[in-house]
């Protein structure tokens, strides 16, 4: 039975509203836009807060449990950031203020901008994207931007390991490029002997996620980049996984031109529900002056009576405006929280916990499910959700009994290159409890997968919803459930 849509909880002359008295002068309302009827619920406001809070109870929110999305990187969200982002000078400034009314806020923006610098090893940071998907995109009008600067218009394509997040090859086709795969090797690394082969005089850059869609860091990190330098290309570093490197490796040190920042998948900003979002973008020294516009900046330097000016500057080769305004700045304030409350210390420790949480999953795991590349793991790996011995059981069916056992699934069927993916990141804020009884949970599956596959099959059986058919909800949307019986 589904829940009542809070029309069907309406009764007539109930109301939970007082309407203040009109603070300015009545006038006739438009005819012509007038409906002789408007059906809208009548509830008081114990109704409509219950009903909501029923409502709220029934989603799974990672406050409730283990997010074990791989690639999503379903971070805790500590409350002290939600306290830093309401704080009155923070929350109720406005962007259009002058400058000189939110120096704190552009102060902050400036130190968010040099701590990322210093984590990644970057020369300079926009954080103007407002998703890690616009930051791939501003990556890549950087690169186009690079190379016409240097009247190098033969470049073509981007390249595109198979092991990539999938908003890479759609990012490189947005931009205008053609996108050039690129396979892995039996380790999971880019494969070098195919990539000299297709790394000529028209590849504008290689865009590289590591460590990569496999929770596995490339052992040839360094040979990748050096091969596609050599051909006059850039690379690109996809810095989703960020979470598995800070304070052990800085891309930039390594040779990547170019990297986005996941705000919520490295420094536990809101993630889900639609965003906001944000992705600033780090470059290194030969492409600062291509990064969007406008940067802040210290404008003048402190003096021992006055501390320093903070403004806005513009690039001089800069791709233009890529969001209004000047990035979510909420969101900002909530990484730059984490940052600071951590240190170089802590943000090195999430690193190494987010490592060995992954690594004791596994090591639960792997003698039951197929491990397709047998390797140490960062902070996330994927294994197979099947087995020869029980052909019709799949990946799907193990994520949705997973519901059962109040666990939301991994990320499923992700990354293509291997069969019946279950992509699996605990983060390192999950205890060793919280780990121990998700793996008995896929254990056990994995027994019902070869004793009772039908319980598998017709799972979920003790959710809101039931199995849903996906196919037909895709093709026939219905977007309103309810309707007003028009015959009463």
């Amino acid at each position: 039975m589904s829940e009542p849509t809070i029309y069907e909880l309406s009764s007539a002359g109930r109301t939970g509203v007082r309407f203040p008295e009109a603070d300015v002068p009545l006038s006739a309302l438009p005819s012509a836009f007038l409906r002789p009827d408007l059906p809208m619920p009548e509830l008081s406001e114990v109704d409509v807060v219950r009903h909501f809070t029923h409502l709220s109870s029934m989603n799974y929110c990672i406050d409730g449990g283990l997010y074990p999305l791989g690639s999503c990187t379903m971070k805790y969200n500590p409350k002290v950031n939600e306290e830093t982002a309401r704080m009155p000078g923070f929350a109720l400034t406005h962007p259009l203020q002058p400058e000189e009314t939110v120096q704190g806020n552009l102060a902050l923006m400036y130190d968010l901008q040099e701590h990322l610098k210093e984590i990644a090893g970057f020369a300079a940071v926009t954080l103007e994207p407002a998703a890690g998907a616009q930051g791939e995109f501003v990556g890549v009008m950087i690169i186009l931007a690079y190379h016409r600067s240097r009247n190098d218009t033969k470049r073509t394509k981007i390249l595109i390991p198979d092991s990539a997040h999938g908003t890479n090859p759609a990012t490189s086709a947005m931009s205008g490029y053609e996108v050039v795969p690129v396979p892995s090797d039996a380790r999971g690394n880019v494969d070098v002997v195919k990539l000299r082969e297709v790394c000529d005089d028209a590849v504008a850059g290689l865009m590289l996620t590591n460590p990569n869609t496999l929770g596995l860091f490339d052992e040839n990190v360094l040979e990748v980049i050096k091969i596609v330098h050599e051909a006059g290309g850039l690379v690109y570093g996809d810095g989703a996984n960020l979470n598995a490197l800070l304070g052990i490796v800085r891309p930039g040190d390594l040779g990547f031109d170019i990297m986005h920042f996941n705000l919520h998948k490295t420094f536990s900003t809101p993630h889900g529900g639609g965003g906001p979002g944000s992705g600033p973008v780090g470059v290194a020294p030969h492409l600062v002056d291509f990064l969007p516009t406008p940067l802040v900046a210290i404008i003048e330097n402190s003096t021992d009576e006055m501390p320093p000016l903070y403004g806005f500057v513009k690039p001089p080769k800069t791709i233009g405006r890529v969001k209004s305004f000047f990035g979510q700045f909420g969101m900002l304030v909530r990484a730059y929280t984490y940052i600071r409350m951590h240190g170089p210390e802590g943000l090195r420790k999430v690193s190494e916990y987010a490592v060995l949480n992954a690594n004791y999953l596994l090591s639960k795991l792997e003698k039951t499910y197929t491990l397709p590349y047998k390797r140490t793991c960062m902070h996330e790996f994927v294994v197979e959700g099947c087995w020869v011995d029980v052909p019709d059981v799949h990946a799907l069916d193990i994520a949705k009994r997973l519901m059962d056992y109040k666990f939301h699934p991994p990320t499923n069927y992700f990354p293509l290159i291997v069969h019946e993916a279950l992509m699996i990141e605990p983060t390192e804020t999950e205890s060793k409890q919280s780990l121990d009884a998700f793996a008995d949970a896929l254990l056990a599956i994995a027994k019902e997968a070869h004793t009772e596959p039908q319980l598998l099959k017709d799972a979920p059986h003790n959710t809101p919803v039931g199995r849903l058919d996906e196919i037909k909800a895709a093709k026939e949307l219905v977007l309103c459930c309810w309707q007003p019986d028009t015959d009463q």
